[in-house]
């Protein structure tokens, strides 16, 4: 077996095409847009460039067939948040065979030592967390935008070659039908009640204003997390900009205190229902009318939560369950005027029992979970996983 560097457009072609031979009989698999995997590998459209490097890999046999790729990436400011120096690892796909495997997992592991690592995440993203993180280990189902979805002896693979769970990842369902149970829905009523506190959904002429608040919060909220660095106006920018073709103004929701922005729950009609199942990763013309017809007679089923949170000042106060109760005067007991019939919460960490207790609050349940791994370059230090928050 032979690896590869992608260094040149026949071979960046390959990687995105080589999954397509693994899944070809899952009916479950949805392949991605191609623009929103090669947009993590570019320099001109990816800011982690600017303070880390990534590489990418894909590996052949011996008939020359391509039957596994990966990629290695780090950068600079949250790889020195943990213990030891951390890189990560991502979008790997790979035959069911642990050589090959672990030749890819070596490959990722020797280059982040070269710059540096001590450890290395996986499969993680060269970017912002609500994408592409996490290995999936129970819910094979077909999966939301944007989010990873691979064969069940992934797991085999990665703990195998020593790989450890650093934390799970939990997406929640929740059917739009059904009451929240009286009693958190009291706690809502009673803050709702309090004076200076307000919620409202953001406007679709007000989108450009959404993306400020939404680094406002997401700032005070999440930046202190493991691995979390600071938002710039500019990738705010870029997500709203990004969600504008897509986004149902519904789904963005944000809790106000005398005015100033304390909260958010971002949530987006899934993509994949919308279009990405029917193209071939590649929006063309069919993928708009596809989009246009199924947002205006109202054929996705699904609200996707992608971010969620709260400035510390404000936990513990109820706002969370106050923003989902104002949330579900429109879209909770709504389908017959939205078409949604379920809310998927995506991203909630086995770290944040907080948030773990909100989902079982409103009714929702484990629906799919991930784990993100660590491995650990130096096999005889002791393995720690991601702290309770």
């Amino acid at each position: 077996m032979k690896v590869k560097k992608v260094d040149s457009p026949a071979l960046a072609r390959l990687f995105l095409e080589m999954p397509q031979s693994l899944y070809r009989t899952d009916k479950n698999y949805i392949r991605p847009l191609d623009n929103d995997v090669e947009d993590i590998f570019d320099p001109s459209k990816n800011t982690l460039f600017v303070m880390g490097q990534c590489c990418r890999w894909l590996l052949f046999d011996t008939k020359e067939n391509c039957v596994g790729r990966i990629a290695a990436f780090y950068d600079k400011v949250s790889s020195i948040d943990y213990l030891q120096p951390t890189g990560g690892c991502g979008f790997f796909e790979c035959i069911d065979e642990e050589k090959a495997a672990f030749l890819l997992f070596d490959t990722a592991r020797n280059w982040l030592a070269e710059h540096g690592m001590e450890a290395m995440d996986g499969p993680i993203n060269f970017g912002s967390r609500e994408r592409w993180w996490g290995l999936l280990v129970e819910g094979f189902t077909e999966p939301c935008y944007c989010s990873n979805y691979n064969p069940p002896y992934y797991q085999k693979l990665f703990e195998s070659y020593g790989f450890q769970v650093y934390y799970k990842q939990y997406t929640y369902r929740r059917t739009l039908e059904g009451e929240i149970g009286e009693r958190y829905a009291n706690k809502a009523k009673r803050l709702l009640g309090m004076k200076g506190y307000s919620f409202d959904f953001i406007k679709r002429k007000h989108l450009s204003d959404a993306a400020e608040q939404f680094r406002e919060v997401y700032n005070k909220a999440w930046v202190k997390h493991d691995g979390v660095g600071e938002m710039t106006k500019e990738q705010a920018d870029k997500l709203m900009r990004n969600l504008k073709p897509v986004v149902d103004p519904i789904g963005l929701w944000f809790a106000y205190f005398e005015g100033e922005p304390i909260g958010f729950f971002i949530s987006i009609p899934d993509v994949n229902q919308l279009f990405i199942k029917y193209v071939r990763g590649k929006i063309g013309l069919k993928g708009i009318f596809m989009l246009c017809w199924n947002k205006f007679f109202k054929k996705c089923k699904t609200l996707f939560g992608i971010v969620f949170g709260v400035v510390p000042a404000h936990q513990r106060k109820g706002v969370e369950v106050a923003l989902i109760m104002e949330a579900a005067k429109i879209f909770i007991n709504g389908k017959s005027n939205t078409g949604y019939e379920e809310l998927q919460m995506n991203w909630i960490g086995d770290f944040n029992p907080k948030m773990m207790n909100l989902a079982n609050q409103i009714g929702a349940y484990v629906y799919k979970t991930h784990h993100t791994y660590r491995y650990l370059f130096d096999r005889e230090k002791p393995f720690e996983r991601h702290p309770i928050l």
